[in-house]
């Protein structure tokens, strides 16, 4: 192939058709056929009747469902409001009941809700849903928390270009400090659209904006870390890293127990599904879970301070070389008369890896 601007065409769509592949498997992978797999639910009574129902619900689904009994009502309503549990049937010939808490998984109360209700009908009677935990008014599916996730993503990787790509001429240091700042900025904004812009967070929105800040900042260092290594291959690194397997197991639109093994494992240590677990703990379970989920952003956030401490261990040589070679930035008549040959060449390069940070910043805005 003998055309170079041709070449260089090709190359920049590699990324954007890995990305569609890794799109389209992540999420549909995730999302196309949820059905339940190990689904926990409790039958609520203590007498033989009891174990026995909660028996044969559990032989008629097989591995779709968990089936625990419970001894009383108050004691169904704790697991759910900590999450142990998706549903909690309360048998009775006259008045059967299902417990669910539709502010940790709207789709979660959905199924057990199917599950449910030809039990219901098979006694003729029909069966009444009580919700435990509803999420607010203004975030009626709980589903807000999902798309919060998905506006601090993309102000986080996007911002990756600019300070990795564009800010490559700065020292680390300098890139550190500015990360902190943009993760500041995107937790902001993401606290301005969780309080008084959409009221998804009526309360502890301080604790909101910390959660934020903690999952900005460990993907903000993780990626300006790894640009120095990755270069133009990072913004397909953060794809898969924070969309493409980080949106799938967040828990954001279905419970791990509604996705297969894979997306399910990684809900439990990902940095999405700390993100929006410890926000539902914070908002709608009295702080249930919340330590754990937030070890998990410090932990990421740990990472990614690793990984770029590492980046500027690598740099630092590489850096020194180029000042001994340039010792300074001023060029007298004299040096450039005797070194025509050297000056354009070293411009050549500059503007080349000027309009490399460009495309690099396009292609991740873009996506």
């Amino acid at each position: 192939m003998r055309s170079p601007a041709l070449r260089h065409v090709l190359r920049h769509l590699i990324t954007p058709l890995l990305m569609c592949i890794g799109m389209g498997l992540a999420y549909m992978g995730a999302f196309v056929t949820p059905e339940p797999h190990h689904l926990p639910v409790a039958v609520v009574g203590s007498a033989p009747k009891a174990k026995v129902f909660a028996q044969t619900v559990k032989d008629a689904a097989g591995d779709k469902l968990d089936v625990r009994t419970v001894a009383t009502r108050a004691d169904a309503v704790d697991l759910l409001k900590s999450r142990e549990v998706t549903g909690a049937y309360v048998p009775s010939a006259k008045a059967p009941e299902l417990l669910v808490a539709s502010a940790a998984s709207d789709m979660g109360a959905t199924a057990v809700e199917t599950v449910f209700t030809p039990v219901a009908a098979e006694q003729g009677v029909p069966l009444k849903v009580t919700d435990v935990a509803e999420p607010v008014a203004d975030d009626p599916t709980g589903q807000g928390l999902f798309f919060l996730l998905i506006a601090l993503s993309i102000g986080s990787y996007a911002s990756v270009a600019a300070l990795g790509a564009a800010g490559a001429a700065l020292s680390m240091r300098v890139r550190a400090l500015l990360t902190l700042g943009v993760s500041a900025a995107v937790s902001g904004i993401g606290a301005l659209l969780a309080g008084p812009v959409f009221h998804l967070a009526h309360h502890d929105l301080a604790g909101v904006w910390g959660m934020a800040w903690l999952y900005s900042a460990g993907i903000l260092f993780i990626g300006v870390g790894l640009h120095t290594f990755l270069k133009r291959w990072t913004t397909l690194t953060m794809m898969v890293l924070f969309v493409m397997l980080n949106f799938t197991s967040s828990g954001g639109l279905f419970r791990p127990e509604l996705q297969n093994g894979f997306f399910g494992t990684l809900h439990a240590f990902w940095n999405g599904a700390g993100f929006v677990e410890g926000v539902r703990s914070l908002l709608y379970f009295g702080d249930d879970g919340l330590s754990r989920n937030v070890s998990t952003l410090v932990v990421w956030l740990l990472v990614g301070l690793v990984v770029t401490g590492t980046a500027a261990l690598y740099e630092r040589p590489r850096r020194a070389r180029h000042a001994v070679g340039h010792p300074g930035t001023a060029t007298t008549e004299a040096e450039a008369t005797a070194t025509p040959a050297v000056l354009p060449t070293e411009r050549e390069a500059a503007r080349a890896a000027e309009e490399e940070a460009e495309v690099e910043v396009e292609e991740t805005v873009g996506v």
